[in-house]
């Protein structure tokens, strides 16, 4: 039988329907901040919560919501689980090997200053692995390799998520953006260009506002010239790209525009003084600050050698998402290459798409047609296959035994079990908060703000993140709604969904599931509740500034719309 959504199910009445939504978003804050509940168990709370308000208050069938929770948790094991446990899996074999001694140690002689390492690592290279892949992986690479550098590991979560910010818009090649298209009819292109006119001034920013987190406005100053290299390489490089190549590209191009810049710069300049942590500096007063290990000479080869599991990485998930070629992995391929066409008769054998019994097209959503509901299992296409093929390629270059190859394997499974349980659960709460309407009803409330929506349209993008874990998810749950609001308020339609998309990105930090990602990658699982109140305070002052740019924006600086 079949359902219709009720976005006022409380005697029709918006605000007191809000209300009720917000239970689930807010205990689960609760839970974590207040309660500090290990962060596996505020994910099934949560979804027990969320299950609770979508059969007792929104009438939602107890069987249609169930089923819901089941199809959000397979997408949570796969692909985002899957590339989080290939993530870590990797790093530790680096670690096995002794080649992130070498990896360690070729990053120290570059720059010895943690505030550049930041940077380098999660800043740049992180933004180049979110324009590659996306869905977590950006996080859990970058935040392991500077724990490796030695950071506390939850500060070095912290620092990787809100660096994170500058490319979620176009992370994994663009598919935040291009999804817009279809449910919306505006050209992506379009989209790219608005938001390229929005984020590059976050982007520009977040090298500074990082480091400012880090050591304060004095010690800032002393690597100013750095700080402006890498933000401002990668924000002039962002709008060229967003507005003149579309959205495929931003992120990779700024990223390695950003990357390039800032290493050869180290080159010629130095800071005057080196920045350790605290716990850092009695070790340094008793040691030369060029430790013996940075002063370790490894030959080119070696180096090169050492970062090969990365290199690899990159080059697989580059190539994995990569047109014509995602689609063949998915066994979506229709061309006539010879090799695509046998690439794709295996995606075909290995991508499951299977009907969620009781909810495939039994839910009437907002615009009058019953949704569609799959469980979609890509084995050949995920990120994380991509990742894997690349530690089995490493296993060979590093000559690790089989039996520790698989013994690191299982290591990884055992730690991450809690946290891949967090992350299902956490998916499984978003799904149940879309199919029964309540992430509608937020939206529709805050479509009600009339001449302000242009300020409030981000926080629909933030909320929509802060929800599904996506930017993606949040452009394809509300960009119909902000289009249809901005037409209302006299709102250019290009600007709300821009709006909707840069809005997203300052609540990817404080997402259930990156927040579940960056602890397993650091290994700090129960300790989420920590990160979280670590991130909150920046991912509301980021919104704050996208709020503010959109406002101008339809207002005294509209000639910046396209």
């Amino acid at each position: 039988m079949t359902w219709t959504q009720n976005f006022t199910p409380i005697t029709d009445n918006l605000v007191l329907s809000s209300l009720a939504a917000l239970i689930p978003i807010i205990y689960f804050f609760w839970a974590l901040t207040i309660k500090r509940m290990k962060g596996y168990i505020a994910g099934i709370t949560t979804l027990l919560v969320a299950l609770a308000v979508a059969v007792l208050i929104y009438g939602m069938p107890a069987g249609k919501a169930v089923m819901s929770a089941s199809q959000g948790a397979v997408y949570g094991l796969l692909p985002i689980g899957w590339i989080i446990i290939t993530s870590v899996f990797l790093y530790k074999m680096t670690v096995k090997s002794g080649q992130f001694n070498i990896i360690r140690s070729s990053v120290l002689s570059l720059t010895e200053d943690r505030r550049l390492q930041a940077l380098l690592v999660a800043f740049s290279f992180g933004a180049f692995l979110e324009g590659a892949a996306g869905f977590g992986a950006p996080v859990a690479i970058s935040a392991a390799l500077l724990v490796g550098l030695g950071f506390n590991p939850l500060y070095a979560a912290g620092i990787c998520l809100i660096a994170n910010t500058a490319p979620v818009a176009f992370g994994a090649v663009g598919i935040p953006i291009i999804a817009m298209e279809g449910p919306t009819g505006i050209a992506a292109m379009e989209i790219s260009k608005m938001v390229g006119r929005q984020l590059p001034f976050l982007s520009a920013f977040i090298p500074l506002y990082l480091i400012l987190i880090m050591t304060g406005w004095k010690r800032s100053l002393e690597v100013l010239p750095a700080i402006l290299v890498s933000g401002f390489s990668f924000a002039i490089t962002q709008y060229l790209s967003s507005n003149f190549l579309g959205p495929e590209l931003p992120d990779i191009l700024s990223a390695l525009v950003s990357l390039f810049a800032l290493a050869i710069f180290l080159k010629f300049w130095k800071p005057k003084t080196i920045f350790r942590f605290a716990s850092e500096e009695t070790a340094a007063a008793v040691e030369p600050l060029s430790t013996a290990e940075a002063e370790t000479k490894y030959t080119k080869w070696q180096i090169f050698h050492a970062w090969s599991p990365f290199l690899l990485l990159t080059l697989f998930i580059t190539i994995w998402g990569m047109n014509p070629i995602k689609p063949a992995l998915s066994g979506h391929y229709e061309g006539n290459n010879v090799l695509l066409g046998g690439i794709n008769e295996i995606g075909k054998l290995l991508t499951f798409q299977i009907e969620v019994p009781g909810l495939h097209n039994e839910i009437i959503g907002s615009n009058g047609l019953p949704i569609a509901a799959f469980y979609k299992i890509e084995l050949l296409g995920a990120a994380g296959t991509a990742i894997l093929l690349a530690a089995i390629v490493t296993k060979f270059i590093a000559h690790m035994s089989a039996k520790d190859f698989y013994s690191t394997f299982i290591e990884a499974m055992k730690e991450l079990a809690k946290p891949i349980l967090m992350i299902s659960t956490v998916v499984a709460f978003a799904y149940v908060t879309n199919a029964s309407g309540m992430s509608t009803t937020l939206g529709m409330t805050l479509a009600k703000s009339g001449d302000l929506f242009p300020f409030f349209a981000p926080v629909l993008g933030w909320l929509g993140v802060f929800i599904t874990g996506s930017d993606t998810s949040a452009n394809l749950l509300f960009g119909s709604l902000q289009k249809v609001t901005a037409l209302k308020v006299g709102m250019e339609p290009v600007l709300a969904l821009a709006a909707n998309s840069s809005g997203g990105v300052t609540g990817k930090m404080i997402s259930p599931q990156s927040i579940a990602i960056a602890c397993a990658a650091v290994g700090l699982a129960g300790r989420e509740s920590e990160l979280l109140r670590f991130t909150l305070k920046h991912s509301i002052f980021l919104l704050l500034l996208v709020c503010v740019i959109t406002f101008l924006q339809n207002g005294v600086l509209s000639w910046m719309i396209p």
